[in-house]
């Protein structure tokens, strides 16, 4: 194994396999011992580059956060019109329903961890902050809150249905929702 000198990307790999446990086995699996392994460094990379756990964890779901909210980025950043906005936010919601389940199982993780340990709120607090950031480009700070908890609630439901809903169903809830609160072009 190269050491920390020649190894640059230990950290990220650390971070990676972390969300890969996370993701496959379930927070309360995760130890460093199967992170290290996971990632191919030496158990004491793990102190080396975190101070314990509760780092690591914070540090991989600050990722986590910041990937989800690159998804909403790409998925709203285009839209120039009401409308086209509430069609990238079904497209949204579709395309984080019908993914691999990594990103679902990894924002349930989070989201428990968050409910139980009040200490990740922020986390959860700044992501929410910043997907509305995004939907406020299109809507009102009221509505895009409401829609920020559609998008979780829609896509909850979508990927775990046995007959998921379609983009009709979708448009439809997203209007009710947008329909007096959107932004001028």
């Amino acid at each position: 194994m190269a050491t920390g000198h020649t190894d640059p990307q230990r950290r990220e790999r650390i971070i990676a396999a972390t969300l890969d446990l996370i993701a496959e086995e379930g927070i309360a699996r995760v130890s460093h011992r199967k992170i290290a392994a996971r990632a191919g460094v030496p158990l004491g990379s793990m102190t080396y580059h975190f101070s314990g756990m509760d780092h690591l964890l914070r540090e991989a779901f600050g990722r986590f956060t910041d990937h989800i909210v690159a998804v909403f980025d790409a998925h709203l950043a285009a839209p120039a019109n009401p409308e086209q906005a509430r069609q990238a936010v079904a497209d949204l919601v579709h395309v984080l329903s019908e993914g691999s389940g990594r990103d679902l199982l990894l924002t349930q993780e989070l989201y428990t961890l968050a409910a139980r340990q009040p200490a990740y709120r922020e986390l959860t607090h700044e992501w929410m902050r910043r997907s509305r950031v995004h939907l406020e480009k299109h809507f009102d700070p009221d509505t895009a809150r409401q829609l920020d908890a559609l998008i979780e609630g829609l896509t909850l439901h979508r990927a775990l249905s046995r007959q998921p809903h379609d983009r009709a169903l979708t448009l439809e809830a997203i209007a009710r929702i947008t329909a007096t609160g959107t932004r001028a072009p």
